[in-house]
């Protein structure tokens, strides 16, 4: 999984990114602090994992992850090179979602590029960018198409038609998500790759006092967007990775953040995406973490473990975790009928461990 994190200059993008990855990004008070794009693989933490692990006697563990890539506070006329834009957000095209961070805190300290504090017209900003961007995309795109499609190939008219649509939409300040691709050009959306039809989730950075809510007026953008909306404190999620893990656990209790900004933003992103892990473990083998869409069926998981696995599906072998963890394994699973064969068509289910069988 990519996530590119985008926001204006001073948003809080490098302090999260320290908060997310433990990364010394600098942090400092003026824009462009970032100037290459900044990636970062993190283990997605899970109990589940661990306790499957700890119960198989199976090692290593391995987590799923997030890659994350930070790229340089946007500003206006970003598409158009204006604070060196157009370098940063090609780098963010090929992920799977964006994290748009919206400063949501008044601290005097930290200068705003537009002298006052102002989440959805700083929303607004980044949106304008990234809608121009993929216009000027699109335009280029279009200019190529439209001479393949002069040959009468069904796959290079119906590309040109949907371009034509997207063109139009991005001029009315619609994002390409509104316009759906053309089942006679499935690779249309991927050739464009345009920023503006990636899945969002808007992230306000709040003060370090109250309750970690982000604005309405963001909320309501995210609900119309179908994008989803969660608030951290960048800065004190960056300074609470310096602690010792129970010193920033009982910090974090004592003002009532009941968990960390990276498992809050991974919550979201997993929502986001409309992921689910399923786990696969043995006894002296690795228990690994697998993310898949939700409604995959046991199959198409199977690939996710490895191409063969799925060329060569027979079975698979499930167990929900916490019937595994209970059992004490999988012998005991099987004798007390909480192990299972399902077909290529079963949907795998969030926390399944699952065997698949196959032949190669």
């Amino acid at each position: 999984m990519k996530v590119g994190i985008v926001g204006l200059p001073n948003a809080g993008k490098s302090s999260l990114f320290n908060a997310l990855t433990g990364a010394a990004v600098p942090a400092e008070n003026y824009p462009f602090t970032t100037v290459e794009p900044n990636v970062a693989i993190v283990p997605v933490r899970d109990e589940r994992l661990e306790q499957i692990a700890a119960t198989l006697d199976a090692e290593p563990l391995i987590f799923e992850t997030i890659e994350f890539h930070d790229i340089a506070g946007l500003v206006r006329g970003a598409h158009s090179g204006e604070g060196l834009g157009n370098r940063f957000l090609s780098n963010i095209r090929e992920t799977d979602a964006i994290l748009h961070l919206v400063r949501a805190h008044d601290d005097p300290q930290v200068v705003h590029p537009d002298g006052a504090v102002d989440p959805a017209r700083d929303a607004d900003t980044i949106e304008t960018e990234l809608l121009y961007a993929d216009l000027e995309q699109a335009e280029r795109r279009l200019e190529r198409v439209a001479r393949e499609a002069k040959s009468g190939g069904r796959e290079a008219v119906a590309e040109e038609a949907w371009l034509r649509a997207v063109v139009d939409a991005l001029q009315a300040g619609r994002p390409v998500r509104d316009v759906p691709p053309p089942d006679d050009a499935p690779a249309a959306l991927r050739l464009l790759s345009p920023l503006t039809a990636k899945p969002v989730l808007y992230v306000a950075n709040v003060a370090e006092e109250g309750q970690l809510e982000p604005p309405p007026a963001l909320v309501e953008r995210a609900q119309r967007a179908g994008a989803r909306a969660t608030a951290v404190s960048a800065r004190l999620d960056a300074e609470l990775t310096e602690l010792d893990p129970q010193e920033a656990e009982a910090m974090r209790a004592d003002l009532g953040a009941a968990e960390s900004g990276l498992e809050r933003v991974v919550h979201e992103t997993f929502e986001l995406l409309g992921l689910i892990t399923f786990f696969t473990a043995g006894s002296g083998r690795e228990a690994r973490a697998r993310a898949i869409p939700r409604g995959t069926k046991a199959r198409r998981a199977a690939g996710a473990v490895h191409t063969d696995m799925e060329r060569g599906f027979v079975k698979a072998e499930i167990v929900p975790w916490e019937a595994l963890v209970d059992a004490g394994g999988y012998a005991a699973a099987r004798e007390r009928a909480l192990l299972r064969s399902e077909g290529r068509d079963y949907e795998i289910r969030d926390g399944d461990v699952v065997e698949f069988k196959f032949t190669p």
